[in-house]
């Protein structure tokens, strides 16, 4: 609902049409037909004293979308010895270490971003450049310092943290400057306006770059990837980018063709990145037996993918995927294949210690045909 608003409010804000007959507190109206109906929307600043007894404030869905990813990030990233934020081969954080990295980031992430653009407000192109190259150098400090996953999640939590700190900080207190100074019955400031909808605009480009994050726990091929961050990258400015075409199309500016462009590149630039697999698993040559693909997969997988897990942390089987019996095994080869051989995903975080030689063996297991005898 929150982002569905902000780019709603922000194609009204680009279709609103300016007639002299409108007055000057108007910014423009706008007709629009929806369920069974016709709709007059006019955006304007209101006379001194002119509040009307029922104003409508679009902010909890923020409120409540930021409270609950933070609850969400509490939950899954910060309990359990925060087993999906620390990766032992990226960084071996202890545990109350890797969170209080991530909760600092939090706040110094909002403060510098923040008075970035109080700083360099009469120069937003230098405060807009500053404040990309920040964002990704996060983003490739976190990668360089949490597990994948972690460092994925973590500067999603960034931006909307960023995006909140806008709504609450910087737009809602203009608003309630605007209807404090209408109910004094003193003109409005249009400069505070002007403020907000900067900070609009920033939220309103943060949000196909956040979306993707949202669901990457979904994609490990790129979270788990060696190159994660310029996985990152090209999603991050890819999305900015098809966001920004998308807006000058309604300054009546060519769009379609160059948002295509874009995401067609980001698109391609994904699948490209994500090709450059890592060091592929050492050749083995003799032949390697049902046996002895079993006994390592109950060293090294059994502890979590089981009926009974033994892992201190994942008390029930990830996925559902158990690997208790050999009917159980061979169901869920491609999947071996893929998680712990090509992407070398899993283990989770290789916490049971899987070897390269032993990621070799199982390859040649499979590709001898996977027999269960």
């Amino acid at each position: 609902m929150w982002i569905g608003n902000s780019m709603l409010f922000n194609w009204l804000d680009r279709n609103l049409l300016k007639s002299e007959d409108q007055g000057r507190l108007s910014q423009g109206k706008i007709w629009m037909v929806h369920s069974g109906a016709f709709y007059e929307v006019e955006k304007k600043l209101l006379a001194p004293g002119e509040m009307p007894s029922q104003l409508h404030w679009f902010k909890w869905q923020n409120g409540f979308t930021w409270l609950t990813g933070i609850s969400l990030l509490i939950v899954v990233y910060y309990m359990g010895d925060a087993a999906f934020l620390v990766d032992p081969a990226v960084r071996p954080l202890q545990p109350e270490v890797a969170i209080a990295i991530s909760v600092g980031s939090l706040v110094l992430g909002w403060v510098v971003y923040d008075l970035l653009w109080q700083f360099l407000e009469e120069q937003p192109g230098v405060a807009t450049a500053l404040s990309f190259v920040l964002l990704l150098g996060a983003a490739y400090g976190f990668t360089q310092m949490f597990s994948g996953q972690g460092a994925y999640i973590q500067t999603g939590v960034l931006i909307g943290t960023v995006m909140t700190g806008n709504v609450w900080f910087r737009i809602l207190p203009s608003q309630r400057s605007l209807i404090a100074a209408t109910k004094a019955g003193k003109d409005q400031d249009a400069l505070l306006s002007q403020r907000a909808k900067q900070r609009s605009i920033h939220n309103n480009y943060l949000t196909f770059p956040l979306l993707f994050i949202m669901v990457s726990n979904h994609f490990p091929s790129a979270f788990h990837h060696h190159l994660n961050w310029v996985v990152l990258f090209i999603v991050m400015i890819g999305g900015a980018a098809v966001r920004h075409f998308m807006n000058v199309r309604y300054a009546g500016k060519l769009w379609l063709a160059p948002a295509v462009v874009f995401a067609v590149l980001t698109m391609v630039g994904v699948m490209v990145v994500t090709r450059f697999d890592r060091p592929q698993v050492p050749p083995v040559e003799r032949e390697i037996t049902f046996a002895r693909a079993q006994e390592i997969i109950l060293a090294r997988c059994i502890r979590c993918h089981s009926a009974t897990p033994t892992d201190d942390v994942f008390k029930v089987a990830q996925g559902g995927v158990m690997f208790d019996t050999p009917a159980q095994i061979g169901s869920k080869v491609d999947r071996i294949l893929e998680r712990a051989i090509r992407q070398q995903s899993m283990p989770f975080n290789n916490k049971t210690g899987m070897t390269p030689e032993e990621r070799g063996e199982l390859a040649k297991w499979i590709e001898s045909g996977a027999r269960l005898e």
